[in-house]
C-alpha cells in the first residue's frame, strides 16, 4: 500500500532530501534511549588520531546495552581509551559517547568491505557484570 520496509533509518530535510542514517537493527538502546551509531562514528572519526571507527551496542546488564567503539589508529599515531572518550563528550550528549574503546589493526570486513559487525561483537563479554 505505498510503503517499503527497508530496515532503513533516515530523515527528511527542509528541501525534501532523504538522508539514510542508519539501519534499524544496528541502533543501540540503553536505557530508555536509543543512539545511532554512526553520530557516535562521526565523532569518534573526528579525532586526529583516528583511521577509521565503527560502534556497536554491547549487553550490558545494567543498561540494555553500552555504546562501544572499535578503532584503526592512523599510522604511526598514538590515544588512548580515555583520551578518545573525551574527545567525545565534547561533541556529543553524556549518553551516547562510548563507555569502551577497542583498539584494532582493522575492522572486519565482508567481501563487499561492509563492517561485519556481529564478529566485532563475538568474544566481548556483557557489561555491567559484578
Amino acid at each position: 500500500d505505498g510503503w517499503l520496509h527497508t530496515g532503513d533509518i533516515g530523515h527528511f530535510d527542509v528541501s525534501g532530501d532523504l538522508s539514510i542514517i542508519g539501519r534499524i537493527n544496528d541502533v543501540i538502546r540503553s536505557g530508555s534511549t536509543s543512539i545511532i551509531p554512526k553520530e557516535v562514528e562521526d565523532a569518534v572519526a573526528s579525532h586526529p588520531a583516528v583511521q577509521e571507527v565503527a560502534v556497536i551496542g554491547v549487553p550490558d546488564l545494567e543498561w540494555g546495552e553500552a555504546v562501544t567503539a572499535f578503532v584503526v589508529l592512523k599510522s604511526g599515531s598514538r590515544t588512548t581509551e580515555a583520551e578518545i572518550i573525551e574527545h567525545c563528550r565534547k561533541h556529543l550528549a553524556a549518553h551516547k559517547k562510548p563507555k569502551s574503546v577497542h583498539f584494532r589493526d582493522a575492522l572486519p570486513r565482508s567481501h563487499y568491505g561492509k563492517v561485519q559487525r556481529a564478529e566485532l561483537l563475538a568474544g566481548l563479554a556483557p557489561t555491567g557484570a559484578k
